[in-house]
């Protein structure tokens, strides 16, 4: 397996910048539904590692679920435009406050498809939080009423986000210089 200081090209956001920005949005959140019920919803796998630090700091009780989609296809930016559910939620959302946690949004095309099947089951309300937000590539009109930091458009990896399911365990957020890297093989 390659090194990432291999590759690396810069790191955009240290461990100490995420940990402050997780807990100011925990927060927020917590504020903004202090009296309420609350179901965070993690999308795997990207969006594990937010999740469990910013469920932390989400001071009022709530519960949590998980749904895991595909969307890409081959490629490092290539999406098939179709979104796949792989793992649904067990809860029923039903006039429930929903908060979608996500890990990156870049094309929208995987967050829009479940905000719109997620409304189809009724919930109270859905809001979405999310980790990094690339704008620039976006292809669907998405809105996150929660954002860590926006990021250029570069391959991001590290704190969740893999590169070919590798790197996700580290502390930082950083871009790629996908000339320097190898793909591990199969």
């Amino acid at each position: 397996m390659q090194e990432y200081q291999e590759f690396i090209d810069e790191v955009l956001v240290d461990q100490a910048a995420i940990d402050k920005r997780v807990r100011e949005l925990g927060a927020q959140i917590s504020h903004d539904y202090a009296g309420q019920d609350l179901l965070v919803v993690c999308l795997l796998r990207g969006g594990i590692t937010f999740t469990a630090d910013l469920t932390r700091f989400i001071s009022i009780s709530h519960e949590l679920d998980c749904m895991s989609l595909s969307s890409y296809g081959v490629g490092h930016y290539a999406t098939s435009g179709n979104v796949r559910v792989n793992l649904d939620l067990m809860t029923n959302i039903e006039g429930r406050n929903v908060l979608l946690v996500e890990d990156i949004v870049d094309s929208g095309r995987t967050l829009s498809h479940v905000l719109t099947m997620l409304q189809t089951r009724n919930p109270k309300s859905v809001r979405v939080c999310v980790l990094l937000d690339k704008k620039m590539r976006r292809e669907v009109p998405v809105f996150a009423n929660y954002v860590g930091f926006d990021v250029p458009d570069k391959y991001i990896f590290g704190y969740g986000i893999d590169i070919d399911e590798h790197y996700r365990h580290l502390p930082f957020i950083a871009t790629a210089d996908l000339a320097k890297y190898k793909k591990p093989a199969d």
